[in-house]
């Protein structure tokens, strides 16, 4: 595969677009003043876009043997877990880093959306991670939480 032929600047253009959306849902992250941030979720959404486009073109190199490169694509996710899961702490019976490790796992799915080409699913995608992000919190914190007694920690945001 050359370096600047039609079919690499196709990809150059996938990692582009999985970077700028997995940066989209990061920025609120960051608007939040959380330890994962605009540049954690493009690096995750660009990492799984580019895994995906690797299994992609290994799948057609390796037709009819018993290497299976799809599996590459499914172990993204199992990654990404691994990574969601170091982001979640338990403090005083608090739970913290939940969403944070939610919009990871999803930014890694808009990123595999984009190395398979479904353009408008990755971005539909992303808004939708984006409007859970910002419109729903308004929603939990200012209007829910305003109705329902205080919890133990309800002070502390994800």
């Amino acid at each position: 595969m050359e370096f600047f032929s039609p079919a690499t600047l196709g990809i150059f253009g996938q990692l582009a677009l999985a970077t700028l959306l997995g940066a989209l849902i990061g920025i609120e992250r960051e608007l939040a003043r959380k330890t994962a941030g605009m540049r954690t979720f493009a690096l995750v959404s660009l990492g799984s876009a580019l895994f995906t486009i690797i299994s992609q073109i290994a799948f057609v190199s390796f037709v009819g043997s018993s290497f299976d490169p799809s599996r590459i694509a499914s172990q993204v996710v199992v990654g990404i877990g691994f990574i969601g899961a170091g982001m979640i702490v338990l403090d005083k019976s608090h739970v913290r880093g939940l969403t944070t490790a939610a919009g990871l796992w999803v930014s890694a799915a808009v990123g595999m959306a984009v190395a398979y080409k479904f353009y408008a699913i990755a971005t539909f995608g992303a808004l939708l991670t984006i409007f859970i992000l910002v419109f729903l919190w308004f929603v939990e914190h200012k209007i829910i939480k305003r109705i329902n007694v205080p919890r133990p920690g309800d002070d502390e945001e994800d």
